[in-house]
Order: C-alpha cells, then structure tokens, then sequence
C-alpha cells in the first residue's frame, strides 16, 4: 500500500481506476466536476482502458449507463444535486432493469434559490428510486465504498445500482491524506464483472419492457425483497474488505456511546465533526454518544434498533427540508423504532442547509437544545437551527 494527499474527488475517480471500468457515461456538475474530468484524464492519458461518453446532459448520462450495463459492461458515472433531479426519472429503470451501475453523487443543495454548495436536499429526493444508497465521512471511505459499491452491485445476488454519497465541497473538494491498495490486492476483492443477463443481438431480448396492471404490482414486490436481501452481500462485502485492508463499514455506527444517555444522529462528513463535539461533552461528564448511518438503503433497522436501544433521547440532525413534515430522515427514525415498546424519545433538528457550516460549538449547543426540547416535552416540534428570523 502506499499513501499519497488526494481530494476525495481524486480518490473516487483512483478507485474507479482501479475497479476496471468499461464505460463512464458522465455530464460534469458542480461540485461533481473533479471526479468525471480525473477519469476523462486518466482514460486520455491510457491509465485506465475505458470508454468515455460525453452527453449533453444528466439525462443522457444515466440512459447511457443503461445502455453500457445492459450489455455486460461495469459502468460508472457520477453527478450532483440538479444533475440528479435531472436524471431522477432514468434512476427508477436503472434499479427495475436490475443494472449495477455505480454512481458517486456530491450532495448538492436544490434550486430555488440556486445554490451550488451542499446539503442533503438531493439525496433525500431520490430516496425511493430503488438505488442502493451509502455514506461516505471522509476522502478515505469515499475510496473504499467506491470499491465495495462495485463488488455489491455486481454480486449475482444483488444486481442493484448502487450511489456512493460525499458531501459537496465538504468532502469533494478537500484533500486529505488516503491509503491506496496495489491492484493486485483489489483485484483478489473485487474480481472481473462477469455479467449474466445482457442484451446481445444473436439472442435477442427485452429489458424494462411494457407491464400490464396484474403484472406491475409482483415486479414491484419482487424489487423491494431484492434491495432488503442485498443487506445480506453488503454485510459480506464489508467483512472481507475489512479483512483485507484492514478497515470495517457496518450498516450503523457508533462513537462513544457508552453508557449514554442522549445520542446525536448524523450523515456524512458532518458526523467527524459532530465527534468532537461528543468528545467535548464526554470529557465534561455529560452522558452522551453519536450514531451515524451509513446505509442509507436499505434500510438497517435491525442494526439502527440495536444501537440506539439503551439511550433514552435520540437527536436526529436532517440536512434537508420535507416541506409541511419534520425532516426525512428524522421521520423515518420515528418509523423505525415506533413499534417497539423500549424507544427513545426523539427530537429533530435541520441544519446545514445550503453549504452552511455546523462547528463544534454547534453540535454541543443541538445537543443541549435538544436536552431542554425533550425536558419541556416538546417532541412534535422541529428546529432549523440557526435560522434568523
């Protein structure tokens, strides 16, 4: 292995090198631009022996990585927040076809007003398109789950699209220190796409065809179980890239949470810092710790249950907006842990809209906020923190 500064940009497009693609089919965005212009370099220059697809829009992009993954070829493309608004219609084939396209997306904040700086407004739009959805804290894990995205997406037993999500310019554009495998090793994780349904002339078939109405609702069904049943080649994946390379994913993860009480919910790269914060709380005696999802989709409710099991305040931090509800990833926390008789109480809060910042101090006052929220009984209300009216 070896070790060099790369912005986490660099060491998605690094991975993408290292997986062997086919076919990038990609229209640059901002922040997004860095990733799809590394791997037009790296193509030009011979490093990596692909096909690029220049399209005239995001669109374009996704239906032009239908067409490469329909016909056996590992495929990746990469865009962010209006970009993915663009193609969102194309992502819906994508995960019906069963094509195990990889996607990294830079979490951009949604237009009106325009914004190119991030948030997780896009991400949470495209929820239901039946990706595989992961999150990715720093330069290094944007690397690793670049290279496990391909491995899960392309096991037989899976077959889904997978995204990878780094937050815009957070995350994006900010160079950090990356361990990097030699290539021999990667390929011992993940080995040669060895496609069985594609689209071949001499046999000809059908993919995304017309559905009746007494069809639509069992492909509908038999959809849902295969993104549910993938959790069990996501746990694998992880464990054997663990094993080689010395570094674990787990669907929910944890810092701190020991004894705690009170526990802090948090997405992305957010969640690194939000970590001092604990630290600072910890050191003052305060009894509290910090959960933060990985997996986006499916769902981890077996693992999210289990770890926020003995706490007695959840508090959960949404970078987006459901307009007229409390924030989506808050309301599907509240749904996860409903049934159960033993829960936490819940308190949301919204923040880090649009690019802006949430410091330490901000974490450790939301955490306090939410403290007194929870004394007053006020568990229906949401908060967008500091927000000047």
């Amino acid at each position: 292995m070896r070790r060099v500064g790369f912005e986490s940009s660099f060491a998605i497009a690094e991975a993408v090198k290292m997986a062997s693609i086919d076919v990038a089919s990609a229209y640059p965005i901002t922040p997004q631009t860095h990733i799809v212009e590394r791997i037009a370099q790296l193509i030009a220059d011979g490093e990596l022996d692909a096909d690029y697809i220049p399209v005239e829009s995001e669109h374009s992009a996704m239906s032009g990585c239908l067409g490469a993954s329909a016909v056996g070829a590992r495929t990746f493309t990469a865009t962010a927040g209006q970009g993915l608004e663009l193609m969102h219609e194309v992502l819906y084939v994508a995960s019906a076809m069963r094509l195990p396209i990889v996607m990294s997306v830079c979490n951009r904040a949604l237009s009106s007003p325009l914004s190119i700086w991030g948030d997780h407004s896009d991400v949470m739009a495209v929820r239901d398109t039946g990706w595989i959805q992961i999150f990715a804290e720093n330069a290094q894990q944007a690397f690793d789950l670049t290279l496990c995205a391909f491995r899960i997406a392309e096991d037989p037993a899976v077959l889904l699209p997978t995204m990878v999500h780094i937050d815009g310019f957070h995350l994006s554009h900010v160079i950090e220190s990356v361990l990097l495998p030699e290539v021999e090793e990667v390929n011992k994780f993940l080995p040669k796409f060895h496609p069985r349904y594609t689209l071949n002339p001499s046999k000809p078939a059908t993919m995304g065809d017309f559905a009746t109405p007494d069809l639509y609702t069992e492909a509908k069904k038999a959809q849902d179980e295969a993104l549910r049943n993938s959790m069990k080649v996501i746990l694998q994946a992880w464990r054997e890239f663990g094993g080689l390379f010395g570094r674990n994913y787990s669907p929910v993860e944890t810092y701190r949470t020991e004894d705690a009480d009170v526990l802090l919910l948090t997405m992305g790269s957010f969640s690194e810092v939000a970590m001092e914060a604990i630290d600072e709380l910890k050191e003052a005696g305060e009894k509290v710790g910090l959960v933060r999802l990985r997996l986006w989709r499916p769902f981890p409710f077996r693992e999210f249950r289990q770890a926020v099991a003995q706490a007695k305040l959840l508090i959960v931090l949404d970078r987006a907006i459901s307009f007229g509800g409390p924030g989506p990833v808050c309301s599907e926390v509240k749904a996860a842990l409903y049934h159960l008789r033993k829960r936490p109480q819940i308190i949301g809060f919204i923040g880090g809209l649009g690019g802006r910042d949430i410091p330490v101090e901000g974490f450790r006052d939301m955490i306090h906020r939410g403290m007194d929220k929870a004394d007053q009984g006020k568990f229906e209300e949401f908060e967008i923190l500091g927000v000047r009216e």
